[in-house]
């Protein structure tokens, strides 16, 4: 009879970085080649940094493509002092993975993910699904569950949004998200943005930016056209940054909460 854990199976190094091994088979590609295949993967949390990243057994990496680094990030990634560049046909990706101080992982190697850190490998998988930006956290969960609540959205003192159907979003370690049907957002007083950003979660979104003359941040509005199945639910709705916006939900002000995306809001310029 196979035993499991009822509390958080995570193990604790003297660096400070907590880990954990993982059942799923990973396998990371740059263009056509696969340069990590993995069925033991193990997942690590740095200090400070809020999501994971995946460690790889080197028997699972394709060690003959690394070269030592030419100008290594010594320090960065809790004290890593061993980093790698990538050769692909002398293509050469500076950075793209090192080692962990760490003696728990010492036989271990990760790697930059491209659409997170501008470098390292574009093209993640987990079983046959490609999986984006970094790993899903197994301890996050994302809900995405119909309501009848009455939101209502305000802009520097305009309406921008007004209604009873939302979908609210859970997901652990933000606010709640409120996803409004787009026939109940005064959308006209919004522009497109070409911006887009990727969640592991939910797909990729696009972006608008406030047409106003309120000091309003840019791409205060976003929605998720193709969003993933697990939160099909918020399809081509819209929501808004509860950081930079007023809400009234079922007549109750909300209090503008203080997330990671606080700062990032106010170092955007203003969208007029």
């Amino acid at each position: 009879m196979t035993t499991f854990p009822t509390s958080r199976a995570v193990r604790t190094t003297p660096e400070g970085l907590l880990w954990e091994p993982s059942d799923r088979w990973v396998r990371g590609r740059k263009g056509e080649v696969t340069v990590v295949d993995s069925r033991h993967p193990v997942l690590v949390w740095e200090p400070e940094v809020p999501v994971p990243l995946y460690a790889f057994p080197r028997e699972e990496v394709r060690e003959d493509l690394l070269r030592p680094a030419r100008n290594p990030l010594t320090g960065t990634h809790t004290g890593s002092r061993i980093f790698y560049d990538l050769d692909l046909d002398g293509e050469l990706l500076e950075n793209a993975a090192w080692t962990f101080a760490a003696a728990d992982l010492a036989g271990h190697i990760a790697f930059e993910w491209f659409r997170r850190a501008g470098r390292g490998l574009e093209h993640w998988y987990e079983e046959e699904e490609e999986i984006f930006i970094h790993p899903r956290d197994p301890h996050k969960r994302v809900d995405a569950l119909p309501s009848s609540r009455h939101v209502r959205v305000e802009i520097d003192g305009t309406l921008v949004a007004d209604t009873r159907r939302p979908v609210l979003l859970f997901e652990t370690g933000l606010p709640t998200r409120f996803y409004v049907p787009r026939e109940d957002v005064r959308l006209e007083l919004f522009v497109p943005t070409d911006h887009h950003t990727g969640c592991p979660y939910k797909g990729t979104a696009e972006y608008w930016s406030w047409r106003g003359t309120a000091g309003v941040p840019r791409n205060i509005v976003w929605s998720y056209p193709q969003p993933l199945p697990a939160v099909g639910a918020i399809r081509d709705l819209l929501a808004f940054y509860n950081e930079a916006v007023d809400i009234t939900v079922d007549g109750e002000s909300l209090a503008r909460p203080v997330t990671p995306f606080t700062r990032t809001l106010s170092q955007q310029p203003p969208s007029s």
